[in-house]
């Protein structure tokens, strides 16, 4: 049977790309073209005699010209799913939303070829949710919480809070730019795209008025979200991350919001023990591959 090897022709043809295989981000496929987040000619399908074998599909921000990362692919045949990405010839980081479990029967297919392809296993992620109903952390008064004066001051607090950081991406962006240079960037091309209110981030600030940290509610155009917390070096150790964390729930849980979404690397066990005090519960866990 020949193989053909293809982006969709639109979306008429999402069908096509969704129907062979069930994924959580199906449904949102549709939503991600009208916003931009997606384009027909980052979603590509192989198929034989009609029948999708595999399949892969990349995410961007919206207006960015190139993709972020793939966050779809599947496969029945790994010899399709490679030759799949050759054509495609977009050999962005990938990430996968699993259940906790999701290793339990050896590596997936969809795993093993694309490690065939070159990539490998990054980083794992829980994946938490706060769901209305769970009783809301209580200020224990130690902090007094306002906005960040401007991004100047944000950015210096998340320079600091490098140092040290468990956070797998973040230690390897530390790895070829300074920690200002990296806050910097992610300042610019994550904290500031946030269509969300910027009055709703936190600076914690200790009775002397030193910021020990801060905590970045937002939405991030699917969920209300707990964007970025981080505790200053030399007032870790005293447990402000459940209070700069409590404020942050609280400030999303004042929205009216259905339920607020949070991550962390699995070996970060400080801050996810931190979501687990403050109520948050893991839904998924996510997997990180990377070629680099």
């Amino acid at each position: 049977m020949t193989l053909v090897v293809r982006p969709i022709d639109g979306p008429d043809e999402l069908p096509l790309f969704n129907d062979s295989f069930p994924y959580i981000l199906n449904d949102e496929i549709e939503s991600d073209l009208t916003a931009g987040r997606r384009h027909p000619a980052w979603l590509w399908v192989a198929l034989r005699e009609g029948r999708v074998t595999a399949r892969a599909g990349w995410w961007s921000r919206p207006g960015d010209p190139s993709p972020m990362h793939m966050d779809v692919f599947d496969v029945t045949s790994a010899d399709d799913g490679l030759a799949l990405l050759a054509a495609a010839g977009m050999t962005t980081d990938y990430l996968r939303f699993v259940p906790p479990d999701w290793r339990s029967g050896g590596d997936p297919l969809w795993m093993t070829t694309l490690t065939k392809a070159g990539a490998r296993l990054f980083v794992e992620r829980l994946r938490l949710e706060w769901r209305p109903g769970t009783p809301l952390p209580l200020p224990r008064g130690r902090l007094s919480f306002r906005p960040p004066h401007d991004g100047a001051e944000l950015v210096d607090l998340m320079t600091q809070v490098l140092e040290g950081t468990l956070d797998a991406h973040s230690r390897a962006d530390l790895g070829h730019m300074s920690a200002r240079e990296a806050a910097e960037e992610q300042y610019r091309s994550e904290l500031t795209r946030y269509a969300s209110p910027h009055d709703w981030w936190r600076v914690g600030v200790a009775p002397d008025g030193s910021p020990v940290g801060f905590v970045i509610p937002a939405h991030n155009g699917y969920n209300p979200v707990i964007a970025y917390i981080g505790v200053v070096p030399e007032h870790r150790g005293h447990g402000y991350v459940d209070e700069l964390l409590g404020e942050g729930t609280r400030v999303l849980a004042a929205q009216d919001v259905p339920r607020i979404r949070a991550s962390t690397d699995l070996g970060n066990v400080p801050t996810a023990a931190a979501f687990a005090r403050a109520g948050y519960i893991t839904i998924e866990h996510q997997v990180d591959m990377t070629w680099s």
